[in-house]
């Protein structure tokens, strides 16, 4: 099989898929390769915090019905420290602005849908991908799709395949520099058709630990424990699970926690990471191939969003008249955003977690930070104002 195409996206994630229905409205020929399955795709349980300026961009493109009817709307969260929580008002802070609770699984789906609505070329289940050309005129792209040779040649890349993809790795060591953090601890997170604890997020400084309560639904309840990096999660039941985040939350809410049988619980390791730059030649990465942000703001799939609504674009530009110049403004344009988020996230996680080798010292640093946080507007408008999201025109 072969086809002739403007772009091949590489990754059929929310990233891909999104920058799959933001070219098929601006015209350009495109194709969405993937490894894995259509159900593997949709099994990923991942955060689900929108920015509006996430919400504004699945608008536009008409994919937010059932967002806008399923999805819960915030208009603030909870910050829990020496026992008693502190609510950070995002409406009054940011001048209207709030965040919706939709997971990245529906949003995931809901691309997919409208996908195969429009019968739009999709590849899943790809193997033995290989790309070539990348610095040549054209790319050529080879794999085998359904047991046969899939032969596709394309103007551009789009790297939309994730941290542990292809994509990144095919751009040279002496032209591609990283940026890591590796955090000494993961997230612990189990998932349960519970009512939540509260109609809105809490996180918790503990001095035994961070924790955060969040939801899915209304009656679908996502939980997170900070537990060492190397936890084995064979040694947490739902017993133990349900008792050590009982003990981190204030006395109210611990009493009004309802427990229940997990129906999925992982362990997230944490990490921030960021990849320059994010073209080379005829590729350019986006999302969690470029770079990765702590699940502390829940920065990921909007950053990602960005990313691709930037991408999209470039390409348009770059279709218009050839010039590379839209393309070298695509990576400047999307690393200084994407540095302001692995900063908040990095400061968030930093604030909200405990370290092994701190000291009660550190502890007390925290919470007198955290009490400035509540106690000054300036402090708390800075928090809400990075949190439902910085402008995209910053860029």
């Amino acid at each position: 099989m072969h086809q002739r195409v403007q772009v091949a996206i590489i990754g059929a994630g929310p990233s891909g898929l999104l920058l799959g229905a933001l070219l098929d409205r601006a015209g350009i020929d495109h194709v969405l390769i993937e490894r894995q399955s259509p159900e593997y795709v949709l099994s990923r349980i991942r955060a689900g915090v929108l920015e509006q300026g996430t919400v504004d961009v699945l608008d536009q493109l008409g994919l937010s019905i059932r967002l806008h009817r399923e999805g819960l709307v915030h208009h603030g969260f909870d910050l829990l420290f020496e026992g008693k929580r502190h609510r950070i008002d995002l409406q009054a802070l940011t001048r209207g602005k709030q965040v919706v609770v939709y997971g990245q699984t529906e949003v995931t789906k809901d691309l997919m849908d409208d996908r195969a609505s429009k019968g739009l070329s999709s590849y899943y289940e790809v193997e033995g991908l290989s790309i070539q050309g990348l610095d040549a005129d054209q790319v050529e792209i080879n794999a085998i799709y359904q047991g046969a040779p899939l032969r596709i040649h394309a103007d551009l890349v789009a790297g939309c395949d994730g941290f542990h993809g292809l994509c990144r790795k095919l751009i040279p060591e002496s032209v591609l520099r990283t940026y890591e953090k590796v955090y000494p601890f993961g997230w612990l997170g189990v998932l349960a058709d519970v009512k939540p604890v509260s109609d809105e997020l809490i996180y918790v400084n503990s001095p035994k630990g961070f924790a955060l309560c969040s939801m899915r639904s209304t009656t679908r309840s996502r939980y997170y424990l900070q537990v060492p990096a190397n936890e084995d999660i064979t040694a947490w039941s739902d017993d133990r699970f349900w008792s050590v985040l009982s003990d981190r939350l204030d006395p109210q809410a611990a009493k009004e926690l309802m427990t229940g049988p997990s129906i999925e619980k992982s362990i997230a390791p944490l990490r921030s990471f960021v990849a320059e730059p994010m073209r080379w030649g005829r590729l350019l990465l986006a999302g969690d191939a470029a770079h990765i942000v702590p699940p502390t703001g829940a920065k990921g799939l909007n950053l990602a969003v960005s990313d691709v609504r930037y991408l999209a674009e470039a390409l348009t530009a770059w279709f218009k008249d050839h010039h590379d110049k839209h393309l070298d403004r695509y990576s400047q344009r999307c690393l200084k955003r994407v540095w302001r988020a692995e900063r908040f996230s990095w400061w968030f996680t930093s604030l909200m977690h405990r370290f092994a080798d701190d000291a009660d010292f550190e502890q007390k640093i925290q919470e007198a930070e955290l009490d400035y946080l509540v106690r000054s507007q300036a402090a708390s408008s800075a928090l809400a104002e990075n949190y439902v999201g910085l402008p995209m025109e910053w860029s």
